[in-house]
């Protein structure tokens, strides 16, 4: 499973960014993408995901600034990103967890984490 990030960028304060993050490869069905962050010196900070059902969850950092979106027919996960603030500055990872078929199983599925490879985001002050 490939993972694709783009739109990262430089923004001023207050400005906004949309991050685009499409799957590709063999696997049998998604059951949630998201967006990570990390931060020199920090812990990668999980920030938004959304269920196969549609369902999103946030951090507190980035509630009512950051909107989380897909497209099930592209197998594409979208970050909106409003309000931009200098410590928003990071690199981003989209994230997914697919079910994938256990080969020589006869149909058993087994779930897998994969990582896309970031993309920078820097927000100046």
């Amino acid at each position: 499973v490939q993972l694709q990030a783009s739109g990262g960028g430089l923004v001023q304060a207050g400005g906004s960014l949309r991050l685009s993050c499409a799957a590709s490869g063999t696997f049998f069905s998604i059951i949630f993408m998201g967006w990570y962050r990390q931060a020199p010196g920090d812990q990668r900070e999980l920030l938004a995901n959304i269920s196969s059902g549609g369902t999103t969850n946030y951090a507190d950092s980035v509630t009512g600034r950051f909107t989380i979106s897909r497209d099930i027919a592209k197998n594409a996960v979208y970050l909106q990103m409003d309000s931009l603030k200098p410590e928003d500055t990071a690199v981003y990872y989209c994230s997914a967890r697919v079910f994938q078929m256990v080969a020589g199983s006869g149909g058993v599925l087994e779930a897998s984490d994969h990582w896309g490879q970031g993309t920078q985001v820097t927000v100046s002050s």
